[in-house]
């Protein structure tokens, strides 16, 4: 387990993450974070690509499981019950726990599991952490915070390191 930034790729969004690449690389679990990952913030319903490559995974035999550090109350539940699929909000994400839980739950091992997030200093950081690969995405939507802008520049350096470690 390592403790670094750097992801092991990084892709224009989730459903660019080939669920049959995954399965030959032994995955059997898929750890996915919400808000700008999965959908932009507070967005409620699950968008068709997404239900599609949820649908692809499960083919393939890969659980997505929901795992989210969101404090809206009910919003990771609300939004995996509508996906059909597990979660885990309140995360405590980059605390490697709430990886190690969420695995736990599933009877995966971090060999059999990736993170795909949009966030280097939580969801990276946390999946390496906790010895799970760390896929990462480019956030859906930046507007409306200006602290994003900020935390997504500081992020750049690792964002391009990770460029050059695809897993898929």
């Amino acid at each position: 387990m390592s403790f670094s930034p750097i992801p092991r790729g990084v892709y224009p969004s989730v459903t660019d993450i080939d669920p049959k690449a995954l399965a030959q690389k032994g995955i059997r679990l898929v750890l996915a974070d919400l808000d700008n990952t999965l959908v932009p913030y507070k967005v409620t319903e699950p968008p068709a690509a997404v239900v599609a490559w949820k649908q692809a995974l499960e083919e393939r035999g890969i659980q997505l499981f929901l795992l989210s550090n969101s404090r809206k109350p009910g919003r990771a539940q609300r939004f995996a019950e509508k996906l059909g699929i597990p979660y885990q909000g309140h995360s405590g994400k980059p605390k490697k726990a709430g990886y190690l839980r969420a695995m736990e739950r599933m009877g995966c091992t971090p060999r059999e599991t990736v993170m795909v997030g949009d966030q280097i200093f939580t969801d990276t950081l946390g999946a390496n952490n906790a010895g799970v690969t760390p896929l990462l995405v480019e956030p859906i939507r930046l507007a409306g915070n200006p602290g994003r802008y900020i935390r997504y520049a500081v992020e750049t350096p690792f964002r391009l390191l990770g460029k050059g470690r695809s897993f898929l």
